[in-house]
């Protein structure tokens, strides 16, 4: 009889569930997918960025590419994990040969209770244990960065309202594309959260430098590269050292004559690499003389120059895009330079390339000489490309412009920010885009799903009455964000999910 009673619940809650709902969960799911692709792509760049750091430099940052290697394991091993028990869900919804990624019945109502909250195979559990101590090592990779609050928030397992299990809230009598997307939401986190962990890591490198404070002797040369028939050009000091008394300095077998006050010009008839070395001799306070050595070396160079994008070490089409050029010896004012494919002007102290073309270009740089003939100085070639998808967030005014990209908002922060935002936020680039059109959607009490669309970045008056209507702990999907890019083109962010606090 309770079987029985059991088996009628079960079918009075699959009627309440509309196709409008199982298709709107469906979207979500879609664009959880998205966001996760995205997600992984920046991922694999930063793990790049961490690789060509570490061939750069492997005693600085070999510490820090071992904690990034750890994250990346214990995101994929949780990544992976939850995937399977996705997989175990769509098969016990739709039979062996079911796929979390094509799922055929999504008002299963069975499945992901059968398959989360079995007695002997508590996986639910298994999963907040998980989670929990997935959550713990992050923070405390991350210390007392700020990122450390969002990752608890994100990664919260929280107990649902009435004494109800973080478990049984989640996975209890729930439709089974409700909880693949619930699944789905939990991987995207994980990739959020390994974002910002790599991001952290990256800047740690050199955020953690220290430099202590010695009794040494330094040799500080105007450059190490010097123009064939320039002068070497450098300064002899002692760290710490007193402004009333001159040190006795010896260079190169030759002492310095103290009316030069440390300062040293040695000749460079002839290119290569030489020799610059001695010792500073300094009377101590108690009548002592110490000496300290010092060796560096000089490179004697033929003219040459540097062409440097500041963004990276590529350009990106359609935008304006900072470089620095330089030729050691030439007063910038002597300097012109030239693209094959678009524009290249000079602003201040720096050079502005806007190439309107993928590929290649290549960027001449000419010199005027004794006499105002000018040269050619190089040719440098670098790589094109198309600006990378921006992010969409909502502007929050919380001690500055506060970006957020999903979760738990109050309802006024919501409607202050006044609508959504879009830019590009990474390691290298800042760039805003202008946000075309969204859709807002929210559901009514039936389920049925009510899409309202926005004519630019603000919020419309009807989306703005979906908010302000909203009750605590609704859900608001912001979907089908188009964006405009310095570059003309439009594209298609991924969504954003709100809950209302």
């Amino acid at each position: 009889m309770i079987n029985l009673m059991y088996i009628v619940f079960i079918a009075m809650m699959a009627l309440n569930v509309s196709p409008e709902v199982l298709d709107g969960i469906s979207q979500v799911e879609g664009e959880l997918q998205q966001t996760i692709s995205t997600t992984e792509q920046r991922n694999k760049a930063l793990s790049q960025d961490m690789d060509h750091a570490y061939q750069a430099n492997p005693d600085k940052v070999s510490a820090w590419r071992q904690r990034s290697e750890e994250l990346r394991l214990r995101s994929d091993s949780l990544y992976h994990y939850i995937q399977s028990l996705k997989e175990l869900i769509a098969q016990e919804a739709d039979g062996r040969e079911g796929r979390a990624d094509a799922l055929r019945h999504l008002d299963d109502l069975s499945a992901s209770s059968v398959v989360m909250l079995s007695p002997l195979h508590p996986r639910a559990k298994e999963l907040r244990k998980r989670l929990e101590q997935y959550r713990t090592w992050v923070t405390e990779l991350l210390g007392g960065s700020p990122r450390s609050a969002q990752i608890t928030a994100r990664l919260a397992t929280k107990d649902g309202r009435g004494g109800q299990s973080w478990e049984s809230a989640n996975f209890e009598n729930m439709p089974a594309i409700a909880a693949l997307t619930l699944l789905s939401h939990l991987q995207s986190n994980i990739r959020h959260t390994e974002d910002e962990g790599l991001t952290e890591l990256l800047q740690g490198i050199d955020a953690h430098d220290y430099r202590l404070s010695l009794l040494t002797a330094q040799v500080i040369p105007d450059s190490r590269i010097v123009l064939s028939g320039e002068p070497y050009r450098a300064r002899i000091v002692l760290s710490s050292t007193d402004t009333t008394r001159q040190p006795h300095i010896v260079v190169n077998g030759a002492p310095l004559s103290p009316t030069l006050r440390g300062q040293l010009s040695l000749p460079t008839p002839r290119t290569g690499t030489f020799p610059v070395e001695g010792y500073v001799e300094a009377d101590r306070g108690d009548g002592s003389t110490e000496r300290l050595p010092f060796a560096t070396n000089y490179t004697v160079i033929e003219r040459t120059a540097t062409i440097a994008p500041v963004m990276m070490n590529v350009l990106y089409s359609g935008i304006d895009n900072p470089i620095k050029i330089a030729v050691p010896g030439i007063a910038p004012q002597d300097l012109t330079a030239s693209i094959s494919s678009g524009t290249l002007t000079r602003r201040g102290e720096l050079w502005v390339a806007h190439p309107n073309q993928l590929g290649e270009v290549t960027i001449s740089v000419s010199a005027r000489g004794e006499g105002g003939k000018t040269s050619l100085i190089t040719q440098t070639k670098l790589r094109v490309r198309r600006l990378p998808d921006p992010s969409p967030y909502i502007a929050l005014a919380e001690g500055g412009e506060s970006r957020f990209r999903g979760g738990r908002i109050a309802k006024q922060a919501l409607l202050a920010a006044g609508g959504v935002r879009a830019a590009i936020d990474d390691s290298f680039l800042d760039i805003s885009y202008t946000v075309v059109r969204f859709q807002l959607i929210a559901f009514d009490s039936m389920g049925n799903a009510i899409p309202e669309v926005s004519s630019g970045a603000t919020f419309s008056p009807r989306q703005i009455r979906q908010i302000q209507t909203a009750p605590r702990g609704k859900r608001l999907y912001i979907s089908d964000i188009i964006a405009r890019g310095p570059d003309g083109i439009e594209r298609k962010l991924p969504s954003l999910e709100l809950i209302i606090g």
